[in-house]
């Protein structure tokens, strides 16, 4: 049976990252992203987001969640192009598309430069035009099924045909794109953002507006703007915002996390937590519609007991049949 794509415009989305850290840390991290995915379609969720870390690869495991709860679209948040090339993900990422009758989102982004030149050596000294020149081999891939790309960090001229039977349309690509630099270039090859850690004021000043422009003079339609936020339900908001601190403490020397975390007026990563019951995340969460997003996907909600991970995805469903 073929399962379609929910009609763009539908409401406002609501959907739920899974760490990959909690799944690495199961006997089986494909099984677990199962079971995940189908507690959030039995609490009214719409979408469940993958990370990539060294481990599983999130890009198969989303097709294979997709297609084992049809109730969801699923999506990466995020797959690091460092290390990686367009023809492979791609490939991937097609097959995801296939898998899931249409219902899978590719999310990429730069990844940190130092993480990446320690474990595959090299140089990422041209982040930006690597970014360009990784979107416009993809574009074309997912596009037409091949490139003829030659450019400065890569070549993309696939000698054979490269695309998959049944992968159309053409996956959606997001980037989690913060600076001004990228944003200009996602908002001309890409359909949309998935910032993290950006807070409403900061989001609609620098990130809707530049991206939206950015769309706009290269004749795009309006870009998805999908704020990835931290967020949970619980009883024992101190104990909560203790483990933000420490799950969350290392996004405060990346620089361009470090850039969008003051610009949100905030002093650490695990400040832009919404942490509380459930009218105060409810209320946390609006705020970032309220300010330019099309979709929310709410993280981190690993932060407290499996109890308020429940607790927290029944309210992300609520709000959801409710948007």
């Amino acid at each position: 049976m073929r399962h379609s794509r929910p009609a763009e415009g539908a409401g406002r989305r609501i959907g739920i990252a899974l760490s990959p850290f909690a799944l690495d840390a199961t006997a089986n991290a494909v099984d677990a992203a199962v079971e995940y995915g189908r507690e959030a379609a039995d609490a009214g969720v719409r979408s469940v987001w993958l990370g990539q870390l060294f481990t599983h690869d999130s890009i198969s495991v989303a097709g294979i969640v997709g297609r084992e709860v049809p109730e969801l679209e699923v999506g990466t948040s995020v797959v690091p192009i460092a290390g990686r090339h367009p023809l492979l993900v791609s490939s991937q990422a097609q097959t995801a598309q296939a898998a899931t009758h249409g219902r899978f989102t590719l999310g990429v982004g730069l990844g940190a430069a130092e993480i990446a030149q320690a474990a595959y050596g090299g140089t990422y000294d041209r982040p930006i035009v690597r970014l360009r020149e990784f979107l416009t081999a993809l574009r074309s891939l997912f596009d037409t099924g091949s490139a003829e790309f030659r450019g400065e960090t890569l070549t993309a001229a696939p000698p054979l045909p490269a695309a998959v039977a049944g992968a159309t349309p053409s996956a959606p690509i997001l980037v989690a794109a913060m600076g001004p630099q990228a944003l200009r270039v996602t908002g001309e090859l890409a359909d949309g953002t998935l910032p993290y850690l950006v807070g409403p004021k900061a989001l609609a000043e620098h990130i809707v507006a530049p991206i939206t422009e950015a769309a706009a003079a290269a004749g795009r339609p309006s870009p998805r703007i999908v704020a990835v936020v931290p967020a949970l339900v619980t009883a024992d908001p101190a104990a909560a915002r203790a483990a933000a601190e420490a799950q969350m403490g290392f996004y405060n020397d990346i620089p361009s996390y470090r850039r969008v975390i003051e610009l949100s007026g905030a002093a650490s990563a695990a400040d832009l937590a919404i942490i509380g019951d459930e009218e105060r995340v409810a209320a946390g969460l609006a705020a970032y519609f309220e300010a330019g997003a099309t979709e929310i996907v709410v993280g981190n909600t690993d932060l407290g007991t499996d109890a308020d991970r429940l607790r927290t995805w029944k309210l992300l469903g609520e709000l959801a049949r409710k948007a």
